[in-house]
């Protein structure tokens, strides 16, 4: 597996690489298997550790924008200070919910991968094969032992 990486590599442009971004939390299991799913294509992509580093207000919003969702999608439901501050209710603007997730990048749902094909909160992690611009490179496991791709770079019908 990794000759076959590393061949790929030496094909392939620096450049071409770096075009994939994903924004994520290595504390994730979902963040974790989208980003071995982007490995398992020979790509090192630019890693974005959003909790460290947030994307802007103007970033946040293009992504969103990109994703062709609703500001209240991107938000997680399930973390502090979600209910805390009351964000259940119905009462916040769009503008006052991109606030929120600007000031605790903790509410901003993950993983998000940017490439040449689009861009896409991708939960679950498989998403990321419907904009990953290169092939699977060989067989890929998620952390829970579901197959998703076979030896052959095939995806796994379930």
């Amino acid at each position: 597996m990794a000759n076959i990486i590393d061949n790929y590599l030496e094909k392939h442009s620096l450049e071409e690489h770096r075009s994939i971004r994903i924004y994520h939390n290595p504390a994730c299991g979902t963040s974790r298997n989208t980003l071995g799913l982007i490995h398992n294509t020979g790509v090192e992509p630019t890693i974005i550790l959003y909790l460290e580093t947030p994307p802007n207000r103007q970033t946040l919003l293009q992504l969103i924008a990109d994703m062709g969702i609703s500001v209240r999608s991107l938000l997680r439901q399930n973390v502090e200070p979600y209910g805390a501050l009351g964000l259940s209710e119905d009462k916040f603007s769009d503008s006052e919910l991109i606030d929120f997730m600007l000031e605790y990048p903790i509410l901003i749902n993950r993983p998000i991968v940017v490439t040449p094909l689009g861009t896409r909160l991708c939960r679950p992690s498989e998403q990321v094969l419907d904009i990953l611009p290169n092939p699977q490179l060989g067989a890929f496991t998620k952390e829970d032992g579901e197959v998703v791709i076979d030896t052959n770079g095939q995806r796994v019908k379930k």
